[in-house]
């Protein structure tokens, strides 16, 4: 039995990855996390997303909330989307080191073959943790810090993002009919998106390129 650890965010990348490792006949553990992120919206709709592909099981973990981002902290204000290369202030910590361990811990435990993460390294926010570079070093650590890796069986990283466009992203989310209706990218989590963040831009640029029509409501 092939089984995956799926990092489900709720939103467009991560629910695109749980499209393509249901479709490649994986047994899905869903795996979203509680970080003290500003908004519920996303654990909702990954809640939402997990019970549409009947995963096998669907964990939420509850983490401190470190601080730092204008996702974790409400003394911060979220920015509208503005163009530039530096890494922003909606940048959590250490985010995806936490929850590709935590990941990997429980890879283990259900013996999973899989991890699937939907990072991306083209249209993106500039966060560190979203590159290549960041995902073959976390490879390696579980090469060489898990029983499996010593054993000569690694878990996968698998990052079927990582080198498309989000309008590549979209279009791939479309061909395995993923439930894009149920997911959300705002940054600022009303009821309906605020067009505006870095993550609305985004994913409009990306359905715009892709000749789609976005499923989810704007202000």
């Amino acid at each position: 039995m092939k089984r995956a650890i799926v990092l489900l965010s709720g939103g467009l990348d991560s629910t695109t990855c749980m499209a393509l490792a249901d479709s490649e006949g994986y047994k899905i553990c869903a795996l979203s996390f509680d970080y003290g992120q500003r908004h519920k919206r996303e654990l909702q709709s990954s809640i939402k997303v997990a019970e549409y592909y009947r995963v096998e099981s669907h964990k939420i973990i509850k983490l401190d909330n470190l601080g730092g981002s204008a996702l974790t902290d409400l003394a911060l204000d979220v920015p509208d989307y503005n163009g530039s290369n530096s890494i922003p202030i909606t940048y959590v910590p250490s985010r995806n080191l936490i929850f590709l361990s935590y990941a990997g811990g429980l890879a283990e435990t259900l013996n999973a073959q899989a991890i699937f993460i939907g990072v991306n390294a083209l249209d993106y926010s500039g966060y560190p943790d979203c590159r290549p570079e960041f995902i073959n070093a976390f490879k390696e650590a579980l090469r060489f810090g898990t029983k499996k890796g010593i054993e000569g069986t690694p878990i996968e990283i698998l990052t079927p993002l990582i080198n498309l466009s989000k309008s590549e992203i979209v279009q791939l989310a479309c061909k395995h009919k993923a439930p894009l209706n149920l997911t959300t990218s705002c940054y600022r989590g009303g009821d309906k998106a605020c067009g505006t963040c870095d993550s609305c831009i985004l994913r409009k640029k990306g359905f715009k390129e892709a000749g789609m029509p976005d499923p989810i409501e704007y202000v």
